[in-house]
């Protein structure tokens, strides 16, 4: 697998890595759904593979930033090493424990639909292929129901 030898790295958001003529390959992924605005977001990119997949450690890239969302909204751009399948998982915590808790939500690429027996979407059912520029995605956070906070934005 191609994306085998890359190495994990903290990056800041860097959005000018996805701005038009940018070079790539990255993701530009824009992420909604908010129920609140307090707490951390992390953006982690992994190899699109099931032998990889939310597996610890095997993140490629990841971003680690205060929520603050504008319009209900907040915009990261994840550098890939190189053009291939990828898989974007999303993480809300939303008290800034660093620990997951029952109010943090969550999101990945392509919008899988999650239930509280299915937290974890399969590698196929959240790969997405980036080619050598700009690959933009939209992710929907989850979080669990019943909760007295609404979504935000």
């Amino acid at each position: 697998m191609p994306v085998a030898s890359a190495q994990r790295q903290e990056i800041s958001n860097d959005m000018r890595k996805c701005s038009a003529g940018a070079s790539g390959p990255a993701v530009h992924v824009e992420v909604s759904g908010f129920k609140a605005e307090t707490g951390r977001i992390r953006v982690q990119a992994y190899p699109g593979t099931k032998a990889s997949w939310l597996e610890k450690g095997a993140w490629i890239n990841r971003i680690d930033t205060p929520v603050a969302p504008r319009g209900g909204k907040m915009n990261f751009c994840v550098p890939v090493p190189e053009a291939g399948v990828y898989g974007i998982a999303v993480r809300h915590d939303v008290d800034g424990s660093g620990k997951s808790g029952w109010n943090d939500g969550g999101g990945f690429s392509n919008n899988p639909s999650l239930s509280l027996l299915s937290l974890k979407p399969s590698a196929s059912k959240t790969a997405i292929r980036v080619g050598s520029g700009v690959t933009r995605i939209s992710v929907v956070m989850n979080y669990r129901q019943g909760m007295s906070i609404k979504p935000i934005g």
